[in-house]
């Protein structure tokens, strides 16, 4: 989940230029890569507990450190850093980025190891911050909700072709190495940030004073809410899917990687299938993906203990979690008085929730073992599911009319 910079409360552009559409890739590609980064020890789970000598619980913390940390850069980032050019400020978290992974990929200790979580973290915060708001600066006006789904199109991206892709690295060599290409790309992309991104400087500072108030908005605090309950369930079972499927459903290890490349195929063709339906109808694609979630969730303690019947609800639990962020981001659009801050709060709440599913899995796994956590996982999916149930659709459809992506006043 991002939040909208202030600088995008300025008009979007007249006319978009290729270089301006190759700018707003070079942004995805960032996005891309800080998902990758997030959630590249998911597939690698089992190799580093083994390999620093942890139990996979306490591995998990490798998701909640940089959730938990990004949950607080996201809102803190910007206001510290004020006017700052953003063209600056991407190209350096993404510098930040590169040193981080090279770093980790060199720590023999889990201590510090988590220490370059740390920098991970504040770079998706700080990076997200800003991102988000970028398409109404780089294409004009009635491009803007097109631009925007190219950026968030990074976030299923990593989850088809990054995490996929760097399980199976470590599959064939080591995770080391896998973190190591992780910081090759972070450069790569670093230097196309800076040659491709126009100069924008911020022409409003981001302020902390409007961003509680949001949450009186009722709208906003329900999306709130039923962000923490889906993230929360979702990356409290995600977390360990690779022995979920392995143990549970008796999936070879070296299947885990093509599995979680399918997983990433059906989430990324879910982020369009919600997109599409939430443009028309937000209340109802929200509510139905806690239902299906928590559908899939509990019935995979019992359905899913076949490489089979494994791989259909994984694929399921794919398709339909690739469409929460786009869903949410039009209800919480939709229902704000002041979508900067509203989405500025939705990044804290999505980011810290990140982290406290995984943190909150791993008690879970290491007490009660992988069936529970998965029925954990399903029972708060019904809560969320309950909660939009309750609320009436009338909450999301303030700013119906107004493009995604832009504010009130453009």
């Amino acid at each position: 989940m991002t939040q909208l910079d202030s600088s995008s409360a300025a008009p979007a552009k007249a006319t978009t230029r290729r270089r301006d559409w190759w700018a707003v890739v070079s942004v995805m590609a960032g996005i891309f890569l800080l998902v990758t980064a997030e959630q590249l020890p998911i597939g690698l789970l089992s190799q580093l507990a083994s390999s620093l000598d942890v139990s996979e619980g306490k591995a998990g913390l490798m998701i909640t450190v940089p959730g938990v940390v990004a949950a607080f850069a996201a809102p803190l980032l910007p206001v510290a850093v004020g006017r700052l050019d953003r063209r600056y400020l991407l190209t350096g978290l993404m510098a930040l980025m590169a040193l981080a992974s090279v770093l980790g990929a060199l720590m023999d200790s889990f201590g510090w190891l988590l220490a370059t979580r740390v920098l991970i973290g504040c770079c998706i915060g700080g990076f997200w911050a800003i991102a988000g708001g970028l398409a109404g600066r780089l294409v004009a006006l009635e491009q803007v909700p097109r631009a925007m789904s190219l950026i968030f199109s990074g976030v299923a991206a990593a989850t088809v072709l990054g995490v996929p892709a760097g399980t199976w690295l470590g599959d064939v060599s080591d995770w080391r190495t896998a973190f190591a290409a992780l910081g090759g790309l972070s450069v790569v992309v670093c230097i196309g940030l800076w040659r491709l991104l126009p100069s924008l400087p911020a022409r409003k500072p981001v302020r902390l004073a409007s961003l509680g108030g949001q949450l009186r908005v009722p709208g906003v605090c329900i999306g709130a809410l039923a962000t923490a309950l889906i993230v929360v369930g979702h990356f409290g079972a995600y977390t360990f899917v690779s022995p979920i499927l392995q143990r549970l459903g008796g999936v070879a290890l070296g299947d885990v990687s093509r599995l979680l490349l399918l997983f990433g195929a059906a989430g990324l063709a879910g982020n369009f299938i919600a997109g599409s339906l939430a443009g028309g109808r937000p209340y109802l694609t929200v509510l139905l993906i806690p239902l299906v979630l928590a559908a899939t969730t509990l019935a995979f303690p019992w359905l899913g203990t076949r490489p089979f019947s494994a791989t259909v609800l994984l694929m399921l639990w794919g398709l339909v979690f690739g469409g929460i962020s786009v869903s949410l981001q039009t209800w919480i659009l939709r229902s704000a008085t002041n979508p900067e801050a509203a989405t500025a709060m939705m990044a804290f709440v999505f980011n810290l929730s990140i982290g406290l599913g995984a943190l909150s899995g791993g008690q879970v796994v290491d007490a009660l073992g992988l069936s529970a956590v998965l029925l954990a996982a399903g029972g708060l999916f019904v809560a969320a599911a309950l909660l939009i149930a309750v609320t009436p659709a009338r909450v999301v459809s303030r700013q119906e009319t107004r493009p995604p992506g832009t504010s009130s006043r453009t």
